[in-house]
């Protein structure tokens, strides 16, 4: 590429640096702080052990073991592990399914059903849980894992119905044209050219959220509960701020290991993420 051609967008650059590196610094000092004894977190700055950042006996694994096995985050990371993956695949799935009705099938009411999908994103969540609750309890729901599943679904379907309507709209409708004369029903056209053409739509679905499931605590909290048993690491934390105020190597610990699954999700789809955010819809 030629370098005078660059030279135009050169500040450009240096400014998305300069606000990527600013965006990084809290995230390194978490991270290094995590590592250290609570004498070196208040006699110094967690700076000062970047010039001996490679030296041996600089930093230990103590607090993430203490988290991990004493202060019962070890649980709460497989919680939310059983919480988030199949709230995000079953949110995923149906939203693709009623994306695809919406977008290529004809049917009666369908723009009106459209419509009172995408509104749900503008009511409160805490107006639904009076409702919801006593119904949770009837069926003995609360505090059990499909349960979460059913509210993180619900709560997370206008959105993703919108995100991955927006794309499946803009499919040529010679695709599914041919399909119809190949002799294809909507299942098959479903499976066989929209699911593969939407894979950049559906990972940025499903980044958007999983991260929204693994980061949340209010839903959580109000349809599981603080029980040990089922609580994700969100609540977790939560209460590891509240009973270890003063012990700041824990939380440091106990924060970084929240954000290591949601970084390596995000990193791992990346690509198609990008693609899905740029693309919006398959042109024809």
């Amino acid at each position: 590429m030629n370098p005078v051609r660059l030279l135009p967008r050169m500040p450009l650059h240096v400014f998305l640096v300069v606000i990527a590196f600013l965006w990084f610094i809290p995230t390194l000092g978490l991270l290094i702080t995590s590592f250290r004894t609570p004498g070196d977190i208040v006699s110094s700055g967690w700076w000062t052990t970047i010039p001996g950042l490679f030296q041996p006996g600089q930093f230990a694994l103590d607090n993430y073991l203490r988290v991990l096995n004493q202060e019962g985050l070890g649980v709460a990371f497989r919680n939310s592990l059983f919480i988030s993956v199949p709230a995000t695949l079953i949110s995923v799935i149906v939203a693709s399914l009623a994306s695809y009705a919406f977008a290529c099938m004809g049917f009666p009411g369908r723009r009106l059903l459209l419509v009172l999908v995408v509104a749900l994103m503008v009511v409160p969540l805490q107006m639904t849980f009076i409702p919801v609750l006593p119904i949770y309890r009837k069926l003995r729901l609360a505090g059990t894992y499909p349960g979460i599943w059913l509210a993180h679904t619900a709560y997370g379907l206008p959105l993703t119905t919108f995100l991955m309507y927006s794309f499946m709209s803009g499919i040529p409708k010679d695709l599914f044209d041919s399909a119809s004369i190949d002799g294809a029903g909507p299942l098959k056209t479903f499976f066989r050219i929209v699911l593969p053409i939407s894979v950049p739509a559906l990972a940025s679905v499903f980044i958007f959220q999983f991260l929204w499931i693994w980061n949340d605590m209010l839903v959580a909290l109000v349809y599981v509960g603080a029980t040990p048993r089922v609580a994700p690491i969100t609540v977790a934390v939560a209460n590891l701020v509240t009973n270890r105020g003063q012990n700041w190597e824990l939380l440091t610990a106990a924060a970084f290991l929240t954000m290591i699954l949601p970084l390596v999700v995000f990193f791992l789809l990346q690509r198609y993420f990008v693609r899905g955010i740029l693309a919006g819809a398959v042109k024809g």
